[in-house]
């Protein structure tokens, strides 16, 4: 005989009878408190820079014309202090404007949920994001993910594959799942690399494409620097063939100064220096009757005759 499952009384408390659904409705919204400035810690290990570029002069100008209009999201710890989750910028540019305080929503969640709502919220407000704080990003938040019950596996294969968590999370935030897993790869990459890597979306110099810079992320760290000691040398950074390259070599363990000079020592394909000549202007100089494949020809023996010519000129002075 199978035994009936008790069903379960819920219990109320006496204050309950005598409050209005509008009263339990309004307890169940989330509150906005102010909280001194000075209680605020950063969120652990947070990946996202605050940099003080036009879009936060723009967010401080805001600030100081209307105040914090959207308020910081926090959590309690137990030491009485608030970790943030979401206005780390908000957070700079109130200390710069001199505020003490600032409007906070307190939120009771786990170390995972904090996780994901740090990540979200900062992908919801924040535009022009760097390639390391996606990095950063993206591996933080499938690290909750999975402690969340949600399983997946990374693996270190090119591009890491059955990483199941990088398929919800690309789903969420607008990217395919191995664009995700192409981001979390950048994460091996030594901090200097890294950097190379967010040039390329700064415009500024040495920069490493995304790519190549997947590819070197399966080096290991020494030979990671002895790639940073030749850009530095030579401001090149490795193509994606040549990384290709390189990470062979390294998973031969084959890849030492030598090797890796070697590699890097060849041109790559835009280094290589392409001169244009106007058409029109060309074939008013050459042979009517001069063959296609004869031109280039032609223009090497005119340009050696006439480099003979001026160091006869030179010679007569």
């Amino acid at each position: 005989m199978i035994e009936k499952k008790k069903q379960e009384i819920p219990m109320f408390g006496l204050d309950d009878f005598f409050k209005s659904q509008a009263e339990k409705e309004d307890e169940r919204k989330e509150k906005i408190e102010t909280i001194d400035i000075s209680l605020l810690d950063d969120f652990k290990d947070h990946p996202f820079k605050v940099i003080e570029n036009l879009e936060f002069q723009a967010l401080k100008k805001s600030i100081e014309n209307s105040g914090i209009t959207n308020p910081l999201i926090v959590r309690q710890k137990t030491n009485g202090r608030y970790e943030l989750i979401s206005g780390h910028r908000r957070k700079k540019a109130s200390l710069l404007l001199g505020l003490d305080s600032v409007p906070c929503i307190v939120r009771n969640l786990t170390d995972d949920e904090a996780v994901v709502c740090m990540v979200d919220s900062n992908f919801l407000q924040r535009e022009n994001l760097l390639p390391s704080e996606k990095a950063y990003a993206y591996k933080m938040k499938y690290e909750a993910i999975k402690h969340q019950g949600k399983r997946s596996d990374l693996t270190s294969g090119p591009l890491v594959h059955k990483l199941k968590s990088s398929d919800i999370i690309g789903e969420e935030e607008g990217e395919s799942g191995r664009q995700i897993r192409r981001y979390i790869r950048l994460t091996y990459l030594i901090p200097e690399l890294l950097q190379l890597v967010d040039n390329s979306e700064l415009g500024e110099t040495p920069k490493m494409a995304l790519r190549p810079a997947i590819e070197i992320s399966f080096l290991k760290n020494s030979e990671q620097q002895i790639l940073l000691e030749f850009i530095n040398q030579n401001l090149a950074t490795p193509s994606h063939e040549q990384a290709i390259q390189l990470r062979g070599l390294s998973e031969n363990s084959k890849l030492d100064n030598n090797s890796l000079y070697k590699i890097m020592d060849k041109l790559k394909p835009n280094q290589i220096t392409n001169f244009k000549i106007n058409e029109e202007k060309l074939y008013k100089v050459l042979p009517s009757n001069i063959k296609q494949e004869k031109i280039e020809d032609y223009i090497l023996n005119a340009c050696e005759f006439y480099k003979k010519h001026l160091r006869n000129k030179e010679r007569e002075r």
